[in-house]
Parts: structure tokens; sequence; C-alpha cells
């Protein structure tokens, strides 16, 4: 089992920057491919970005390609998620994952998430 707890999230306006880290615990963090959705109140849940186990490899959202950045420190057994450019309809709840396979579905983890939201 891994547990990852997300923090970062909070208030910020638009146009400004924050930082989403996911603390991993449990089996080895570095084992796994990482990701991180985001779902908004009354939408689905969609994919944000996702990152390989040796952080190589990167694939982003359309929506957010250009202003959030995806990366992972296997030493500190931490992922983060560097979100700037924030617009308000990036509000929302953001969950981390963590998963063998490298694929925007399927994810074996989560976390239980970090709201994040942008006011105009």
């Amino acid at each position: 089992q891994v547990q990852l707890v997300e923090s970062g999230g909070g208030l910020v306006q638009a146009g400004g920057s924050l930082r989403l880290s996911c603390l991993a615990s449990g089996r080895t963090f570095s084992r796994y491919h990482m990701g991180w959705f985001r779902q908004a109140p009354g939408k689905e849940r969609e994919f944000v970005a996702r990152i390989t186990w040796n952080g190589y490899s990167t694939d982003y959202a359309d929506s957010v390609k250009g202003r959030f950045t995806i990366s992972r420190d296997n030493a500190k057994n931490t992922g983060y998620l560097q979100m700037n450019s924030l617009e308000p309809v990036d509000t929302a709840g953001y969950y981390c994952t963590a998963g063998g396979a490298w694929s925007r579905n399927g994810w074996d983890y989560w976390g239980k998430g970090t709201l994040v939201t942008v006011s105009s």
C-alpha cells in the first residue's frame, strides 16, 4: 500500500501561483508513476498531469499545459504540482495519484485531496 497526503492548497487570486505537494508513505514511492487529478464542484474528475517514476517523462492536460509543472523528489518521497497563471476555472479539489501503469487512467492509489480556490 501507498498512502498519499496532499498539501499546499488554498485561496489565491487569478494570475497567482500555488505549489501542491504530495507526500507518500508505505511502499517505495520511487517505484510508481505519479499523477494529479482535479474535480470542480458539479463536474467530473479530470486528469491534470502525470510523471514517470524516474521523472524523465511528463504529460499534461491541454487545459494546463504551459501553466502547470509536475515534478518529484524520490529522495523525499514527494511529488509536486507547480501551478502558475491560475484562473478561476482552476478552482477544484486536487488529488495526487500513484500507480504502476503509465496511463492517464487506472491509478492504484489516491490521496484525499487539497482544495484550490482561485478568485477573480
